[in-house]
């Protein structure tokens, strides 16, 4: 393993998250926060509890969630991207470091800056509302593996992206909606039962609904099968990396 392969990657990509933190940190933490001044105190003190837990605290793992996602996946695009808009990929695949530590370097950057935004923005939430963690280990957990995942998907666009466009459109058109319908602001379970059972084939229900019931209990779906999802997910984006980097697909064309 060429350790310091990875870490001038790794280096490379926390640098580029450092020079632009107004964008980085400060824009989704700021978005973040105007949720819970807009949903959590506005709008939360006319809604009842969701399952005995106020609403304004009931949002903060789905928030969470919202920005791991977006924030993962755009990362991670932007990054391997790069080197592709600018021509410098092969220097990349030139260099001796192996398909294996080029995804560790980009994905265990992106996942970093993600994990840490999260945190930021849990300890901002708690300026807002009243928050407990009930699985506390399962929540980090959740926290990294979805982290992962989604970085590791947001690599896997990056490659497939052969424009600005293209790099902005699973993020825009797809992830956020999937997201925001997928339990961010509301238990499924509010829902009428023709549209319950339609909501349980968006992916990010799963998601959400396990990181929920870390903090809280509670959850919309059984804990363990939103944890073999995450699990499924993970598996599936690094089946499609293999095969990426096996065939070249994109990546020396």
């Amino acid at each position: 393993m060429n350790v310091y392969g990875i870490r001038a990657i790794y280096g490379h990509e926390m640098d580029r998250w450092r020079r632009t933190l107004m964008q980085s940190v400060v824009s989704p933490v700021l978005s973040t926060s105007l949720y819970f001044v807009v949903f959590g105190a506005a709008i939360g003190g006319r809604i009842a509890e969701i399952d005995g837990v106020p609403y304004g605290a009931f949002l903060v793992p789905g928030l969470m969630m919202l920005m791991l996602l977006t924030e993962s996946t755009s990362n991670a695009a932007f990054g391997i991207y790069f080197p592709r808009f600018t021509g410098t990929t092969y220097e990349l695949l030139s260099a001796p470091v192996s398909p294996l530590e080029i995804v560790i370097g980009y994905v265990g950057a992106a996942a970093t800056k993600s994990v840490v935004l999260g945190l930021i923005i849990l300890a901002t939430a708690s300026l807002f509302v009243p928050i407990r963690i009930e699985h506390p280990f399962w929540m980090v957990a959740f926290l990294i593996l979805t982290a992962v995942t989604f970085s590791l998907f947001g690599f896997i666009i990056g490659i497939w992206a052969n424009g600005f466009e293209k790099l902005q459109i699973m993020p825009m058109l797809i992830l956020t909606p999937l997201t925001f319908l997928g339990g961010t602001f509301y238990s499924i379970s509010m829902l009428p039962p023709f549209w319950q059972t339609v909501t349980l084939f968006n992916p990010i229900v799963y998601l959400i609904s396990g990181f929920r019931w870390s903090f809280y209990g509670v959850a919309d779906v059984n804990v363990a099968i939103s944890f073999a999802m995450t699990l499924g997910f993970l598996a599936i984006c690094l089946l499609v990396i293999w095969w990426i980097f096996k065939t070249g697909h994109r990546i020396r064309t």
